[in-house]
């Protein structure tokens, strides 16, 4: 376990991962293209093409 901004944090859990997917079900509701990208090593951006 580490410390992120003060605060005692598993960094071997999924939240990201499964709050991301959740995020990306609501964006793509109704055939929307996706916005939301994984940049392998980085993180998640928000891209219209």
């Amino acid at each position: 376990r580490g410390l992120v901004w003060g605060y005692d944090f598993a960094a071997d859990t999924n939240v990201v991962d499964v709050f991301i997917g959740y995020l990306r079900r609501k964006l793509e509701a109704g055939g929307a293209p996706r916005l939301l990208h994984t940049v392998r090593g980085v993180g998640f951006v928000l891209r219209t093409q």
